[in-house]
C-alpha cells in the first residue's frame, strides 16, 4: 500500500530538524545482530515490567474485599479505572512518541507505574486506590506506543517477527510473576508490604533500563507539530486501522477477564479448590509465554499472519466453551489452561505484524497509541462486566461469553485482510 500527506504549497517551508542517526538495519552485519539482542532485550524488560505492574494489585483482592468488606464489581471497577486511564494516555502518548522521541515517555511510564505501586500500599481505604490506579494507569499507557516505535526504528525488518515475539514474552512473564510475587509477599507478611517492596523493586528495575537509554531510539516525525488529533482522524477512520482497533476491545475483554476473574469463576462455577484455581491462571500465562515464543517463529515464516491469528483464537474458543460445559475433569485443568493460553499466545505476534502492515510510514507513534488504546477499552470494560457475572453467581456462564467474545476477534482479523486487499 502506499501513503501519502499533502500540504498546502508555502506550507512547512521551516528547515526540516535533524533527526538522531540510527544504526542501518542490515540483518547480516554483527554489529547490528548484536543491537538487534539488546535493543529487543531491554524493550522486553520494560514491557515485562509494565505487565507486572498491571497485575501487582488484582491478586490481592480477596485480602482487601475481607478488610474492607466491598463487592466484586467495585474490586473490578478498579482495574476498568485503570485501564482507562491506560487507555487515554496511550491514545495521547502516540503523538508524543513521533514528537520528542520513545526514550523519555517509555521512562517516565515506568516511574509512575513503580512509584504508584509504593504508593498504594498507604491507603487508608479501598477508595482511595482510585486515583492510586489512574496514576497507574497513566504510567501504563505509554508502554506500546514507545516500545514498537523503538523496535520499528532499530532492529532490522528480517528480525521484526522475533523482536515481537519477545516482547510478547517479556510482558507474560511480567504477568506470571506477578501473581506469584504479589501473593506471595501478602501472604508472608501483608498486603501493604507486598505492595511496598514491589514499588521498591521497579524504582530499582527503573534505574537499570535508564542506564540503558542510548539503546531506547525512536524515529521522529519531522512534521510532528502538524499531527493533531483532528487531522489524524481520516487515518484512524481507515478500515484496516479501525478493524484492528476493534480487535483489541474484544480480544483483550476476553483475554483479561479471564486472568482477572479465572480462579474466582473457577471456584465459584464448578467448585474448584482456590489453589488449584490459581494455579490454572499461573498455567494459562505460562502456556501464552511458551505460544508467543513459537508464534514469533510462525510470523518470521509466513505472509498469512491472518490465518495464525485465526487459528490460535477459533482453538481457545472451543477449549473455553468445553470448560463452560462442567466436562472437564480437575487433573487436567491446569493442562488445559495451558493450552488455551498457548494457542492465544500463537496469535501476538502475528497480530502485531498486522497492525505493523496497516501502519502508514512516519505514524507509527500515532497509529499505535490509537490501536493499542482498544486494548485499554477492553481491558477496562471486561472486568466490570465479569465482576458482575461473579457477583451474580454466573462463574459457568462467564467462559461462554469469553469464547464468544474470542469468535468475534475473528470476525476483525477476517475484516482487517479484506481491507489491506482492497487497499
Amino acid at each position: 500500500m502506499r501513503y501519502s500527506v499533502g500540504f498546502p504549497a508555502g506550507k512547512l517551508t521551516a528547515p526540516r530538524p535533524r533527526l538522531p542517526r540510527l544504526p542501518a538495519l542490515d540483518p547480516d552485519s554483527p554489529t547490528s545482530f548484536r543491537r538487534d539482542v539488546r535493543v529487543i532485550g531491554i524493550v522486553g524488560v520494560a514491557h515485562g515490567l509494565s505487565h507486572f505492574f498491571q497485575l501487582a494489585l488484582p491478586p490481592l483482592f480477596p485480602l482487601l474485599r475481607a478488610e474492607f468488606d466491598v463487592s466484586w464489581t467495585l474490586l473490578g471497577a478498579l482495574v476498568g479505572a485503570f485501564y482507562a486511564a491506560s487507555g487515554v494516555t496511550q491514545f495521547i502518548a502516540g503523538f508524543v512518541v513521533d514528537r520528542i522521541g520513545a526514550r523519555p515517555v517509555l521512562l517516565s511510564g515506568l516511574a509512575l507505574l513503580a512509584g504508584g505501586t509504593a504508593l498504594a500500599s498507604l491507603v487508608p481505604g479501598v477508595g482511595w486506590l482510585f486515583p492510586v490506579v489512574l496514576l497507574m494507569g497513566v504510567g501504563n499507557g505509554v508502554f506500546h506506543p514507545a516500545d514498537f516505535a523503538v523496535l520499528n526504528a532499530s532492529v532490522a525488518p528480517a528480525r521484526l517477527g522475533y523482536a515481537y515475539s519477545m516482547h510478547g514474552v517479556g510482558g507474560n512473564l511480567g504477568y506470571a510473576a506477578a501473581p506469584v510475587v504479589s501473593y506471595a509477599l501478602a501472604a508472608a507478611f501483608d498486603w501493604r508490604v507486598a505492595l511496598a517492596c514491589m514499588g521498591a523493586a521497579g524504582l530499582v528495575a527503573l534505574a537499570v533500563v535508564a542506564s540503558q537509554r542510548a539503546f531506547l531510539t525512536s524515529h521522529r516525525a519531522p512534521d510532528a507539530h502538524a499531527h493533531t488529533v483532528r487531522g489524524s482522524l481520516s487515518l484512524f477512520l481507515q478500515p484496516a486501522i479501525a478493524l484492528c482497533f476493534g480487535y483489541f476491545v474484544v480480544q483483550t475483554m476476553a483475554s483479561v477477564g479471564l486472568q482477572t476473574f479465572l480462579p474466582s469463576a473457577l471456584n465459584s462455577g464448578f467448585d474448584v479448590p482456590l489453589a488449584l484455581a490459581a494455579s490454572a491462571v499461573t498455567a494459562y500465562l505460562l502456556g501464552g509465554t511458551g505460544g508467543i515464543l513459537a508464534g514469533g517463529f510462525l510470523a518470521a515464516r509466513t505472509r498469512r499472519h491472518d490465518v495464525v491469528a485465526v487459528t490460535g483464537l477459533l482453538a481457545a474458543a472451543a477449549l473455553l466453551a468445553v470448560v463452560a460445559t462442567g466436562a472437564v475433569p480437575l487433573p487436567l485443568l491446569i493442562a488445559l489452561f495451558a493450552v488455551v493460553g498457548f494457542v492465544l499466545g500463537t496469535t501476538g505476534p502475528s497480530r502485531d505484524l498486522i497492525v505493523r502492515n496497516a501502519t502508514p510510514k512516519g505514524a507509527a507513534g500515532r497509529v499505535y497509541g490509537f490501536v493499542y488504546s482498544g486494548l485499554d477499552l477492553g481491558a477496562m470494560l471486561g472486568p466490570v462486566w465479569f465482576g458482575l457475572m461473579l457477583d451474580h453467581g454466573l462463574g459457568r456462564e462467564m467462559f461462554y461469553v469469553v469464547a464468544g467474545l474470542l469468535v468475534l476477534a475473528v470476525g476483525t482479523v477476517v475484516r482487517v485482510r479484506r481491507a489491506l486487499v482492497a487497499a
